[in-house]
């Protein structure tokens, strides 16, 4: 069943520490969402300047600060364990998790787009092509299927397919 993720460095949800992960990854923006952030912060000091340089300024510097923190804080992260699956803000238990499958290009186009499910859970970037569906197993979870953006497809497949702590 899928639940909200714990805390980094926190317990899992048996209250034991998760196992080292298979694999970690960030979907940090790429350099030209960085570039708009720091156009719209510089904008701030035309917006300003009739008033004052210095306000334009300090205002800048505050927008820009202010556009790289949520820029971090909304950086989503994929973690697999021999036990868990993180993506986001959503984790569930490995045992529940089926086949993985990467897309590329077109396919990943038609994955985020005409073949998604809108009961499918979401964790997509608009700056990073490839995408990976990973199907859901639990039979009490009504979502088919996760669908996440990510720059190492193969990588989080692979990660993905090897078989789980404990598998049956």
């Amino acid at each position: 069943m899928t639940q909200p993720a714990t805390p980094a460095g926190s317990s899992g949800p048996a209250g034991g520490p998760s196992s080292a992960p298979h694999y970690d990854e960030r979907l940090w923006p790429n350099f030209w969402v960085w570039l708009i952030a720091a156009g719209t912060a510089a904008a701030v000091i035309v917006m300003l300047a009739p008033i004052s340089l210095t306000a334009g300024i300090i205002g800048a510097v505050v927008a820009a600060i202010l556009l790289a923190v949520l820029l971090i804080a909304s950086t989503p992260r994929i973690v697999v364990t021999d036990t868990m699956l993180q993506v986001g803000r959503a984790q569930i238990e490995r045992r529940f998790v089926g086949q993985a499958e990467a897309f590329t290009g077109e396919a990943a186009t038609e994955q985020r787009g005409p073949k998604l499910n809108g009961t499918a859970y979401m964790c997509m970037r608009g700056w990073i092509d490839p995408v990976v569906t990973i199907e859901i197993t639990d039979e009490t979870d009504l979502t088919p299927y996760w669908i996440a953006s990510t720059r190492r497809p193969q990588q989080l497949v692979a990660a993905l397919n090897r078989p789980a702590q404990g598998a049956d």
